[in-house]
């Protein structure tokens, strides 16, 4: 039986179209709803063992970006959210995706949903539309233990910058295993501690400024034709992890 995956948009929503293509070449079923879709019957939640909020600007990043999703997450799908995570299903935010469940209070972690966290300006005070290089850290995402150690993503956004509410917060997201992909060796958002990529404490709940659906295939490289590529691309190879550890659960 295949991976039941869903992609969730809402207004503004613009990468579920890329996201879903990812999810169904790493091997998943893969059907895209609107939030309200889901709201009129939160049991279809549970049909899915794969929960992705994709890039975009989601009601135009108005308040500030992906605010204003992540209230509907946090007061009209709460409950079941919570119940969702509890029974590691996983939940991926890319992006704005990942905006969004800082400012729901699902990431760094779930705790009455009181946001610790978010992303903020770059420090360019500009959008950057780049690729960069990151780098995989050791973490409670085992899932993703098989990428590779350094590697290439694109990154599209204006508030990239990641924080935490204080300095034990963030102390606490390096002790517990929670960081899981960093800048390196640049920043190219001022992040701190470069950080560009968290999950909670047990590693289902996953959020990542870059796009690993946008690097699924090697001739999205802008170096496609000079470089060589032996193997999946670091996007694939995400998205198959991803689906390989739904179809453990």
């Amino acid at each position: 039986m295949k991976v039941k995956a869903l992609v969730l948009k809402a207004a503004g929503t613009n990468c579920d179209g890329e996201t879903a293509h990812a999810l169904k070449i790493s091997g998943a079923q893969v059907d895209t709803l609107h939030l309200n879709e889901i709201l009129k019957d939160q049991s279809l939640l549970y049909n899915y063992s794969i929960l992705v909020v994709p890039g975009g600007f989601s009601y135009g990043d108005d308040i500030a970006a992906g605010k204003i999703l992540a209230n509907e997450l946090k007061f009209k799908l709460g409950v079941s959210l919570r119940k969702f995570v509890a029974e590691k299903r996983l939940v991926l935010g890319i992006c704005n995706g990942f905006q969004v469940l800082t400012k729901a209070g699902l990431l760094p972690q779930e705790s009455n949903f009181e946001q610790s966290a978010t992303l903020v300006q770059n420090v360019s005070g500009r959008f950057q539309c780049e690729w960069v290089a990151l780098k995989k850290e050791k973490s409670k995402a085992h899932w993703l233990d098989g990428l590779p150690n350094n590697f290439e993503l694109p990154i599209a956004h204006g508030e990239g910058y990641f924080v935490t509410k204080d300095k034990k917060t963030l102390n606490e997201i390096e002790k517990k295993g929670q960081v899981v992909f960093r800048y390196s060796p640049k920043n190219p958002n001022g992040s701190l501690r470069a950080i560009a990529g968290i999950c909670n404490e047990s590693g289902n709940v996953l959020g990542l400024m870059p796009h690993p659906e946008r690097f699924v295939s090697q001739f999205q490289h802008p170096e496609w034709s000079r470089k060589e590529f032996v193997g999946d691309t670091p996007g694939l190879l995400f998205w198959k992890s991803a689906v390989q550890y739904a179809k453990g659960i």
